[in-house]
């Protein structure tokens, strides 16, 4: 066995046995790999509700509690299984908060019509704009993030998808392939041709902004 894979599921069992400090590693270990996705799909309207440490936590409560099935049946790698538990959580998170209180969630921010499977633009042009831009350059920042979000929205969703997978939660090619049900070669092609068009998509709304000013 993968002694990673081993040590994170002994790790497990003491979450299961309420060893606090197992949490820890656990959170030390895969903690920013999920923070990662939880901050790509969480919807804008709730990100303020929602606590990121406390969906990690639960996730990996959630994971102590269903270690014997997943043993049984491995249906993916740890992670992605981790990754899995998380994603259902926020699901979950998402649809107490814009169905009980989402008269008054919806006046936070901007709409972002697309499910939870996808990626926010909202997010992803926001994680561009913060790497291209400096803290000081805030109202270039806001105007490129706000161009930048209505790009990625003219994209096809399975582009911004592999950009999200790849470049922003930083998941391998066999992640990727494993998430997008298909073999290794494809997802890496599929991933080249999405960061040309990301790369198109740049060069057309970042003329006549200079970023090299502060």
């Amino acid at each position: 066995m993968d002694p990673d894979l081993e040590r994170s599921q002994v790790l497990l069992e003491q979450v299961a046995r309420g060893e606090d400090d197992a949490l820890g590693e656990l959170y030390e270990h895969y903690g920013e790999r999920l923070r990662r996705m939880i901050r790509l799909r969480v919807d804008p309207r709730v990100r303020a509700r929602i606590d990121e440490a406390d969906v990690i936590q639960e996730t990996f409560v959630e994971a102590a509690e269903r270690l014997d099935d997943y043993r049984a049946k491995r249906p993916m790698p740890l992670f992605l299984w981790l990754r899995f538990l998380a994603f259902q959580r926020l699901g979950l998170l998402h649809r107490h908060h814009l169905g009980v209180q989402a008269r008054d969630a919806r006046k936070e921010v901007r709409l972002d019509p697309r499910p939870l499977s996808e990626a926010s633009s909202h997010a992803l042009a926001e994680g561009i704009a913060a790497h291209l831009t400096t803290p000081t350059q805030g109202a270039v920042r806001a105007e490129v993030r706000e161009r930048l979000q209505e790009a990625l929205d003219g994209m096809q969703a399975p582009d911004r998808e592999v950009l999200a997978l790849r470049h922003f939660e930083q998941l391998s090619n066999v992640e990727v392939a494993h998430e997008l049900g298909i073999d290794p070669p494809a997802s890496s092609k599929r991933y080249v041709r999405a960061l040309a068009r990301l790369k198109n998509v740049l060069a057309g709304v970042l003329s006549g902004f200079d970023l090299a000013r502060p």
